[in-house]
């Protein structure tokens, strides 16, 4: 997150006070930057400008529509896996040409409103899924573009929460399968067969499970061409991981390179990508204010207004996120090792274990890396408003492009 630093003994973003986003937005608050997510955007597709190719963001790792907005701008496409993400990119200007509908358990409603935009293709992840597409699309009177996500069974090498290319995962068809469901999609009338996909997990650190998993989707599609199922686009995923603590992740140019190599025989095939965590988590940040400190024994507790309510990724992945003080530290300052704790009533509450911190009461903690998986999986357990989101439009200029909740929109809908 190089945005951020210190100057002048207070955290900065770009060249706004942390303290003075704190002051005009309130906390929790979640800020994003649009730089940094134009950057990691670009990075993808500049090693990409001589094939063709569609970079289709993961909606699923931040929502949010001024997010969205800023991606459809720069010319991506969208990965959904729920009518809601569907709706959001319309909302957000999105070409439903450029959208692949992901998931495994896409309902009646949710095919017909996909068909009835005409998005680029359903990626489909089991037989009954696939004749129901069918059915769904005789009814409409058309033809439904579709893609199977083949689970590769590759170890994506990442938490079992979110690996999702082994044979026991819920997600794809087995390769082995693989031949036998394409043949029986030759067969139905209102199916056009235009891709293969796979996603084997989030949060990758190392290339070789992009290149074990591409090498598997390729010997499918030579043994499709071989059939005479021609197909036009391969969708190797996303997944790509970000450094939270001292992960050395690749690059995704080095990975889009790697890929391309392998690619070199298959100029005829459109490569689409789904990434997600990689353009987003380094952009985004989580301040936080101590409500209270707690010395206990051996323990210290900086007890703060967010919790896992605002940022479940500690507490559902026992995920690492790097904390930093809004002031900054003082070689004389007292320390303590804190337990940075949030106000929800459950002892998995906690956004950071062990953290060496000198802070009082009011202060403010930064949680870093947080634009991915954070606002996208809050929510208003034990009856708290969720946050605002603002979004730094350059190095000095910020938007608020989401209102905190009010306690009304706690039981909007909602009667006695």
């Amino acid at each position: 997150m190089d945005f951020l630093h210190y100057e002048k003994g207070q955290l900065l973003a770009g060249k706004v006070a942390i303290s003075e986003l704190a002051k005009q937005y309130g906390t929790p608050l979640y800020v994003y930057s649009a730089e940094y997510i134009t950057q990691q955007f670009l990075d993808y597709q500049k090693e990409l400008t001589d094939r063709k190719h569609l970079i289709c963001y993961a909606v699923k790792a931040n929502s949010s529509l001024a997010v969205l907005h800023l991606l459809v701008k720069l010319g991506a496409g969208f990965d959904i896996v729920s009518q809601g993400e569907l709706e959001r990119t319309l909302i957000a200007g999105a070409d439903p040409k450029k959208i692949v509908f992901s998931g495994v358990a896409k309902s009646i409603s949710e095919i017909e409103r996909a068909l009835e935009v005409g998005i680029k293709c359903f990626n489909v992840e089991s037989e009954a899924e696939l004749y129901r597409i069918n059915d769904v699309a005789k009814k409409l009177n058309k033809i439904a573009n579709i893609s199977f996500r083949i689970n590769p069974d590759v170890d994506a090498k990442t938490h079992p929460y979110i690996s999702t290319g082994l044979r026991e995962n819920k997600f794809g068809i087995s390769h082995q399968s693989a031949l036998d469901i394409y043949r029986k999609a030759t067969s139905l009338d209102h199916i056009h067969i235009v891709g293969i996909d796979c996603h084997i997990g989030s949060q990758l650190t190392e290339t070789s499970p992009f290149l074990d998993a591409a090498d598997r989707i390729l010997a499918i599609v030579d043994k499709l061409k071989s059939e005479n199922i021609h197909i036009k686009h391969i969708d190797l995923g996303g997944g790509l991981g970000v450094r939270y603590d001292q992960e050395q992740p690749p690059s995704a140019s080095l990975i889009v390179s790697e890929l391309k190599k392998k690619l070199a025989n298959y100029r005829d095939l459109e490569l689409l990508l789904e990434p997600g965590r990689s353009i987003v988590a380094n952009s985004g940040l989580l301040i936080t204010k101590v409500e209270y400190t707690k010395h206990q024994d051996d323990n210290h507790f900086a007890i703060v207004d967010a919790g896992m309510n605002d940022l479940i990724r500690p507490a559902l992945y026992q995920a690492w996120m790097r904390v930093l003080p809004e002031k900054e530290p003082k070689p004389s300052d007292q320390r303590f090792i804190y337990n940075v704790v949030g106000p929800i009533c459950e002892s998995s509450d906690v956004l950071a274990y062990q953290r060496e911190l000198s802070v009082q009461q009011d202060d403010l903690l930064i949680i870093c890396s947080a634009g991915a998986y954070g606002f996208s999986m809050a929510s208003n357990y034990n009856s708290h408003p969720r946050p605002a989101e603002v979004m730094l439009t350059d190095e000095q200029h910020h938007k608020l492009i989401r209102q905190r909740e009010s306690f009304d929109d706690l039981w909007r809908g909602e009667t006695l």
